[in-house]
């Protein structure tokens, strides 16, 4: 009796079952799920996840200068909100923020953002290429562009969107993703702006606001942005960071460390003054005893000396005695 090959229909249907269950046997990473969820849903569009999409600036391509390496790491270092566990808050820089899902090559590349209930990747092999919003569904809170004499105009708004092209900048963080917070910092002229975004009727505009001291304060982030003057990564000058709601700089970790040990430094002198205060209290009283212990000798000294002064008096007296009794006893009158 010969072999019976099976119907296609059920090789198909056996293979799918085989694959199943092989996908259910073995942990999912991200990229699997991502991909599965759109297999999930054959009717819907397929749209790209952040490993399909380039994650360098094809626009711009090479790497950022130094401040623009610096500026965005000490705003990093120094975003440590009360009210938003580090976990919680993803922050990037330099990084594609592509936001339209009808057009998923379109993306803006802030110099530095902040997402505010966003987890941030715990898996190396989960970071972030790219952010996209159709897949995070959260846009960003703050967004700081560092202006250049290239990227002024477009930064500031200054900018109309040409026939077939994509949106502005502008356009973008205050039309489109509806950012709560938008930041410039001119580090040529120490230019330091700040937008936030208002409803206006129907629609979002941006008002400026006044940063005339220096210092914006955001209060769903219990933290505030303001100029420093002062010396990070051994580069000196006017800098953006974060500072408390006392007014503090908030430290970064070489800063931290660096506070650590001058508090350690310091309760060590502290403890070494009160060291010293103690033997020298000790050896005021050492002195004042010895002092008290002389002064005591010499009271002493003074009776002794009066004592034999007054037992010298005693002995003359009795040699006046005994010789004037010696005298009488010979007869011999003394003259009066």
């Amino acid at each position: 009796m010969g072999f019976l090959i099976p119907r296609p229909s059920y090789i198909i249907i056996v293979t799918n079952i085989w694959i199943v269950i092989q996908i259910c046997s073995i942990p999912l990473d991200r990229r699997t799920q991502e991909a599965m969820i759109n297999l999930s849903h054959p009717r819907q569009k397929t749209l790209p996840t952040m490993y399909d999409l380039p994650s360098e600036n094809l626009e711009e391509p090479g790497l950022p200068d130094e401040f623009h390496d610096l500026q965005p790491d000490l705003l990093s270092w120094t975003c440590q909100s009360p009210m938003y566990d580090e976990e919680n808050c993803f922050i990037a820089k330099d990084l594609n923020l592509y936001y339209d899902a009808d057009h998923t090559q379109w993306y803006k590349r802030p110099d530095w953002f902040l997402v505010l209930g966003v987890p941030r990747s715990k898996n190396q092999q989960e970071l972030r290429l790219s952010y996209i919003i159709w897949q995070e569904l959260v846009s960003p809170f703050l967004v700081i562009e560092l202006l250049s004499p290239g990227t002024e105009d477009e930064d500031l708004g200054r900018t109309t969107r040409g026939a077939n092209s994509s949106p502005t900048k502008w356009e973008v963080y205050e039309q489109i993703l509806k950012i709560p917070y938008y930041v410039l910092y001119d580090r040529y002229e120490n230019r330091f702006l700040g937008f936030k975004l208002e409803r206006s009727g129907e629609s979002y505009r941006y008002r400026e606001l006044d940063l005339s001291g220096g210092k914006l304060w955001l209060e769903e982030l219990g933290l505030g942005l303001g100029i420093w003057q002062g010396r990070y990564k051994q580069v000196s000058g006017s800098w953006l960071r974060f500072y408390d709601e006392a007014g503090n700089w908030i430290p970064t970790p070489i800063e931290q460390a660096k506070l650590a040990q001058q508090q350690v430094e310091q309760e060590r002198l502290e403890k070494e003054q009160e060291r010293q205060e103690k033997e020298q209290a000790q050896q005021q009283v050492e002195q004042e005893r010895l002092e008290k212990e002389q002064e005591r000798q010499e009271k002493e000294q003074v009776q002794q000396q009066v004592e034999q002064e007054r037992l010298e008096k005693e002995r003359e007296q009795r040699r006046a005695e005994q010789f004037l009794s010696l005298l009488i006893e010979h007869g011999i009158d003394l003259p009066e």
